[in-house]
């Protein structure tokens, strides 16, 4: 497939039951990118097109109903199907991001934290909300970017959430100190009033130990996260934007991490 444009493409999928495709492919042009939404079976039936892309997107929703838990039945059907598809699509620099329940999917298929080169066995999960319950607000982050290149000149940022199944969990507290350590725990839930990590309700929705918002992979290519930034690419999404200063409009945190993506391809 020919393709004239010089911006970097970004393919969003669709599978049953997601339902932010359209705001994710229009965040993706927003920044700057081309971009496409296809059904998953497309890329099922011809894993060669992927090679027209410089970025892969799941997005939010419940895909598959989350049936057998959220993100479960579409990260199979990657593992069984797509592995060496996408592995090879991040060892040639490719991007990946998953939001909400496609970061669900990119844990539970093994793509994070451990990243392609390591292979598809799932070693996190994110589990329910230590609530109990469907959790949708607003949250203040940290950001920790590493060399994560959706977040890079970034340091603090604020976007909704809306999950039922965030709790981001490792087999040991070792494990999460590792990937802490190796600079892959990218995002974090913070108090806004102070500013500083916290496992605390309401703050932290999910009860994420660590307070774990995102995560990326050893490359920095593959980021997952649980809030939707395609949510907040404009300051009028922003719940008080009536109360900021007119000469200090908030700024759209979401869209920062598209452009930052559409920069590291240019």
């Amino acid at each position: 497939m020919a393709h004239t444009s010089t911006k970097p493409k970004a393919l969003v999928l669709r599978a049953p039951g997601t339902n932010c495709d359209q705001e994710t492919a229009q965040a993706w042009r927003l920044a700057g990118a081309d971009a496409d939404i296809h059904h998953f079976n497309r890329l099922l039936e011809n894993p060669s097109m992927l090679a027209d892309y410089r970025v892969l997107t799941f997005p939010g929703g419940f895909s598959y109903g989350d049936d057998l838990g959220a993100g479960r039945v579409w990260s199979a059907r990657i593992h069984l199907k797509l592995a060496d598809t996408i592995r090879d699509f991040v060892e040639k620099g490719g991007l990946v991001l998953g939001i909400c329940n496609g970061f669900q999917v990119l844990v539970a298929s093994g793509l994070l934290p451990d990243g392609a080169r390591a292979g598809m066995t799932p070693t996190a999960s994110l589990s329910y909300n230590v609530s109990g319950q469907f959790e949708a607000r607003w949250v203040d982050m940290a950001v920790a970017p590493g060399k994560c290149v959706f977040l890079q000149g970034i340091d603090r940022i604020a976007m909704p959430a809306a999950h039922g199944e965030g709790r981001f969990l490792t087999s040991t507290p070792a494990e999460l100190q590792a990937l802490e350590s190796a600079g892959q725990v990218v995002l974090r839930y913070v108090d806004p009033a102070t500013g500083k990590p916290t496992e605390a309700y309401p703050a932290n929705p999910n009860g994420s130990p660590g307070a774990v918002a995102g995560v990326c992979d050893p490359t920095g290519r593959v980021f997952g996260l649980m809030p939707h930034p395609e949510r907040f690419t404009s300051p009028l999404h922003h719940p008080n934007w009536t109360r900021f200063p007119k000469d200090a409009p908030p700024s759209a945190d979401g869209l920062k991490i598209f452009t930052n993506a559409v920069s590291a391809l240019a």
